[in-house]
């Protein structure tokens, strides 16, 4: 007995509930295509075995983290901190006596689709049946069937990406080249470390920065060729993309001294909070400038307000549930960058937003008329069936499909992978399938489409 009903996130009305059936039957089983994520790359190098349930579904997972705290659950109880509870089991209890409260959420589905599609566990997780669910996963986990590489290759993966520090070695990456040929495990170049002043220990990842590449990233000509270096680094170990996750969307367009001098104030930590804003736009052109070089799709996560707890992050540090939508501006921030390079037709660049209310008023026109351009699909607190399918009705008009990116799942908690992909999938068959029964769309258009959105646009979008 599975704890998922076959027709979830259908239509209710018959008629169309028969052609999104028949639409997701073309995609279910597709590859599962992940250019964008943050699973450990350890996991992929070193292939060990998982140490217990809590550490796989509770303690790296921010959405349950979150949930849990706003509740009254302390981050001890659920493992995090100094004088964290250690005793897993304890830990999954304390997540049993909360699963009432993911109800009706994303997180509901994704867990119990990982419980009872991949785990084969048919009983509900409450209070009562946590140690036998604890006892059920912890056997499985010692097995050979759910070590990592096993589990990409059941979960059907064509390929993964990671999400990878500018300062990393990414030595994982070429252990799981040179010995894992079955897997695609490529890494992604997130330089918000050495690129935004607010950053802990900017000036000393400075340093570190131009260590690494022999570069004097004291001078703006040597902290750029600096970024060159490492992005050739990453790409010869397989990346295709950068990442690069700012507060908003601002971009600039400095001349070299100004810029020259902007860094010198940086790096002292002289900047105000302003000039930190400037410097973090200022990287984002040169960051795309560098993409119509060497090639690298850029990403752009703007319009969280990071860590908006500052007693949580000093004392949990990053990811852990305090991250905040907040209000973005796409037109006139990018405007510089896309004055500069956006009808370069060697550019592409993937938006993402949390704000929603710019899907039809800025987002879909932008990706609408520049080439270079293309909508990510709908980022956390919105990668759900209601999230998906507002982001299908407010940009498909202006954009179409084929400026959006695909799918994503953006998650580091592995068992949730085929569940979201799964949700992308059967949420976008339910969209197809009401233009369809609305006359909108032939239903041969929509079967040819329902592929392009559950795989290949992602292949195509990243240049895999």
């Amino acid at each position: 007995m599975s704890l998922l009903h076959p027709d979830r996130l259908f239509p209710a009305d018959p008629a169309t509930r028969r052609v999104a059936r028949q639409i997701y039957a073309h995609v279910k089983d597709l590859p599962l295509v992940c250019p964008h994520g943050h699973t450990d790359p350890l996991w992929w190098s070193e292939n060990q075995p998982f140490d217990n349930p809590a550490a796989l579904f509770v303690i790296p997972d921010h959405y349950v983290v979150r949930m849990l705290v706003s509740q009254g659950a302390s981050y001890q109880e659920l493992g995090i901190g100094a004088d964290a509870e250690t005793d897993a089991r304890k830990i999954w209890r304390r997540f049993a006596e909360g699963y009432h409260l993911f109800l009706g959420t994303p997180s509901r589905l994704w867990i119990d689709h990982a419980l009872s599609e991949v785990l084969g566990i048919d009983t509900a997780l409450t209070p009562d049946t946590a140690d036998t669910i604890f006892d059920a996963i912890q056997a499985q986990l010692g097995t050979e069937a759910f070590r990592p590489r096993a589990l990409y290759q059941r979960f059907g993966i064509e390929v993964i990406a990671t999400t990878d520090s500018a300062l990393d070695t990414l030595s994982p990456h070429e252990t799981v080249a040179k010995d894992w040929p079955e897997g695609r495990v490529v890494p992604t170049y997130r330089p918000d470390a050495v690129v935004d002043p607010e950053f802990e220990g900017f000036a000393q990842n400075l340093e570190t920065f131009g260590a690494l590449t022999g570069c004097d990233t004291a001078t703006w000509d040597g902290y750029l060729d600096a970024h060159r270096a490492r992005r050739a680094f990453f790409i010869a170990r397989g990346a295709t993309a950068t990442d690069h996750g700012h507060p908003t969307a601002r971009t600039a367009d400095l001349t070299k001294a100004e810029a020259q001098s902007l860094l010198e104030r940086v790096r002292t930590g002289d900047a105000s909070a302003a000039e930190a804003e400037l410097f973090r736009a200022q990287m984002l052109t040169e960051m795309a400038r560098m993409s119509c070089e060497d090639g690298l799709v850029m990403q752009l996560h703007a319009g969280s307000f990071r860590n908006h707890s500052g007693a949580v992050f000093a004392a949990y540090g990053r990811d852990r549930g305090f991250d905040m939508p907040t209000r973005t501006s796409w037109v006139e921030a990018l405007h510089p960058l896309l004055n500069t390079v956006g009808m370069d037709p060697r550019l592409r660049l993937i938006l993402f937003t949390l704000d929603e209310s710019t899907y039809a008023r800025e987002l879909a026109p932008l990706a609408g008329a520049y080439p270079c351009l293309r909508l990510g699909p709908p980022w956390w607190f919105h990668d759900s069936f209601e999230g998906m399918r507002r982001f299908r009705q407010a940009v498909t008009e202006t954009a179409g499909f084929w400026n959006t990116a695909g799918f994503n799942d953006d998650t580091r908690a592995l068992l949730s992978i085929p569940a979201r992909h799964d949700v992308a999938r059967r949420c976008d068959a339910a969209y197809l399938a009401d233009l369809v029964t609305t006359h909108r769309l032939g239903e041969e258009d929509a079967t040819q489409i329902a592929p392009l959105l559950a795989r290949d646009l992602a292949k195509e979008a990243y240049r895999l």
